[in-house]
């Protein structure tokens, strides 16, 4: 490494890093309710001299792209967008997201979820994971470029945004506000792999009609319990067939990468009636190349072939709606810049080959990569099993390697004079 990639590899705080994830940890920021932590990393770009673009979103305007999906609906919201160096050459973003998900139940939680515990070289909190702790590598490595003095030629920018979780608002709000560039890493939990690939995650609602009747009389109504079961069975085996023998090396070897998952079932509105109809929804996984309305036409034959056997749904087919968020599959060619400049910087760091994976789950990539046609590769610490869970953690080491490697793969991708 040059003398200017040794000062600025060295110059990554921990401290500093930690401090950080503790602020943002702290913060409940549930989605719908992020202001309070995109206001804190504004603070953070600031106080390093980034002058941050923050603006309010105009959610009514957004909802009119047609890349807009979301599972809550915001009628506010804040982007944030700092920058540094000096526009003359190629312009770098790191991508993170301030919004979490709900803790469930908080007796599930060994340790305070709204409160960034370090043990044993482990980060516990809600958040920590999923993608706090990536944001704050971010926000280290820029640090880091600073206090080392790096003049960069080209652009870091850090895009701290909202609304990931349920469908990627933030991120397009941000492309929308005109934020692009050359080359983005998203850290999201990868566990230091380096993902160029990544699957869709389509959400699904399937109504399944019935006739209500008293419990006394229930062979006069239609429940649509069984049907259901008929549904799901028929869906399993779709499942197992849609991840049977994938050619892609991105995802070669793994059981389930294009899982289908049904995570809610409601029915019935009293103990003692036949339920008028039922209620399911779930995630639907697709392969990088499968377009989204190909992927929903495959699904909604799976259900319009069992409604066809039966003699209730024949004539009362089920409703299938793809409501909340549609994270559409993305790839970015493994010879990008972006891609080869993370895994030089890793290869630096760790003296360790990089490993290159396809990811199952879904993210902001798509909107990177077919709304602003960015490169985007992912990288980021921790296990994404990790996330949504309770204790979810990171390990302070990951942490550490990959603010290290971006601010490296930052300095060699914008450039510098020094």
């Amino acid at each position: 490494m040059r003398e200017i990639e040794r000062r600025v590899v060295t110059a990554v705080d921990e401290d500093y890093l930690l401090d950080c994830l503790r602020e943002l940890v702290g913060i409940p920021s549930l989605g719908g309710e992020e202001t309070p932590a995109q206001e804190a990393v504004a603070e953070r770009l600031e106080a390093m001299g980034l002058a941050p673009d923050v603006w309010t979103i105009d959610f009514d305007e957004l909802r009119r792209h047609p890349a807009y999906t979301v599972d809550i609906e915001r009628d506010s919201g804040l982007g944030v967008v700092g920058a540094l160096g000096a526009g003359r050459g190629p312009t770098l973003i790191l991508n993170g997201h301030v919004d979490v998900v709900d803790i469930g139940d908080p007796g599930r939680w060994s340790r305070p979820p709204w409160q960034a515990t370090v043990e044993e070289g482990r980060v516990y909190g809600r958040g920590a994971c999923d993608m706090k702790g990536g944001l704050c590598c971010a926000l280290a490595a820029a640090r880091a470029l600073v206090d080392a003095g790096a003049a960069l030629e080209g652009t870091l920018q850090i895009q701290s945004v909202i609304g990931e979780e349920d469908g990627g608002s933030g991120t397009l709000a941000t492309l929308v506000r005109g934020h692009t560039g050359d080359g983005a890493v998203l850290l999201e939990p990868t566990g230091l792999v380096v993902g160029p690939s990544q699957g869709g995650a389509l959400s699904f609602q399937v109504t399944v009609p019935g006739r209500a009747a008293h419990g006394a009389h229930r062979e006069e109504g239609v429940s649509p319990i069984e049907p259901f079961a008929r549904i799901v069975e028929a869906l399993r085996a779709f499942e197992a067939e849609r991840n049977r023998d994938i050619d892609d090396p991105m995802f070669a070897g793994e059981e389930l990468p294009f899982a289908l998952a049904i995570g809610k079932v409601r029915a019935g509105t009293w103990a003692s009636t036949v339920p008028e109809s039922l209620v399911f929804e779930g995630r639907l996984g697709s392969p990088p190349g499968e377009s989204v309305a190909e992927a929903r036409r495959a699904f909604e034959e799976v259900v319009a072939r069992v409604a066809a056997s039966d003699r209730w749904l024949a004539g009362h087919p089920p409703v299938v709606a793809w409501n909340g968020a549609q994270f559409e599959s993305a790839r970015t060619d493994p010879s990008a810049r972006v891609v080869g400049e993370v895994e030089g910087a890793f290869l630096d760091i760790t003296q360790t080959v990089p490993v290159e994976r396809g990811l199952r789950y879904g993210s902001d990539m798509r909107l990177l990569v077919h709304v602003g046609g960015i490169p985007t590769v992912h990288f980021g610490p921790g296990d994404v099993r990790e996330a949504h869970a309770p204790d979810e953690s990171v390990p302070v080491g990951e942490l550490l390697t990959v603010a290290r490697v971006v601010a490296l793969a930052a300095l060699r991708f914008c450039g510098t004079g020094a």
